[in-house]
């Protein structure tokens, strides 16, 4: 396939979300590509062919790829005479699929805030975190939905947000009609696992939105498979 100075994207071109799985899933030399790219900065595919031991075409197969789903950007750049040479660079988009330490940022951060003002300092920083975070969802609820929502619509919206957010949420109504809000995934299970001021929060936060009958049932920190909150009656 001869290389152009332009990038056409397919309507169908996959996402980076899609890209991810594909390079964890199949591809070992996307792989190779993008933490060759991310080392070495801008590069040929020649020099990427030579550095990896595999043939220029099948480079090119993969850099289009990744070039379709944003991961990999390509530049034209003139050498004397005769075609341009293109170079192919890592994107901003790719930065996700390199490892990260979030997790042992934050512990970090949250130990010298212990350090400096005890667990008392700690429950403040949650308690302000759930104070930010309560305003963000109150104003995207009062988009949503109307003022007099009924709570299923309320807690669906809920779950949409922290599902958003890492938590695998669904809202669901039982054979008794009462309502509740199930989490999956603790998005933050390390920190919550040192911290009990984190789960506090949360439990704190789902009261002040949806008013003050609202029950923890299961909790992942303590074990359990999910966290489940009982929030009332599906006719409240």
């Amino acid at each position: 396939m001869p290389e152009s100075s332009t990038t056409t994207t397919s309507p169908l071109a996959p996402t980076p979300t899609d890209a991810l799985a594909s390079i964890n899933g199949s591809s070992t030399l996307r792989r190779d590509l993008l933490v060759r790219l991310r080392s070495l900065g801008p590069s040929s595919p020649e020099a990427l062919a030579a550095a990896l031991g595999v043939s220029r075409t099948g480079v090119l197969q993969q850099l289009h790829s990744l070039e379709q789903a944003g991961l990999v950007s390509r530049q034209a750049v003139k050498h004397g005479v005769g075609r341009p040479r293109h170079l192919y660079d890592v994107t901003e988009a790719a930065q996700d699929l390199f490892p990260t330490n979030y997790d042992g940022l934050a512990n970090g951060l949250l130990a010298a805030i212990r350090s400096i003002g005890g667990d008392e300092l700690i429950t403040g920083v949650f308690d302000e975190r759930r104070r930010l975070t309560r305003d963000r969802v109150r104003q995207r609820l009062a988009e949503r939905l109307p003022p007099d929502a009924p709570l299923i619509d309320r807690v669906r919206e809920l779950a949409v947000i922290q599902d958003e957010q890492g938590y695998l949420a669904e809202a669901q109504v039982g054979p008794d009609g009462v309502v509740r809000l199930i989490e999956r995934n603790c998005a933050i299970y390390r920190i919550s696992a040192d911290h009990a001021a984190a789960c506090r929060a949360e439990l704190d936060l789902f009261r002040e939105i949806l008013g003050g009958d609202v029950q923890r049932e299961t909790h992942i920190a303590a074990g359990d498979r999910c966290c489940t909150y009982r929030l009332g009656s599906a006719t409240d």
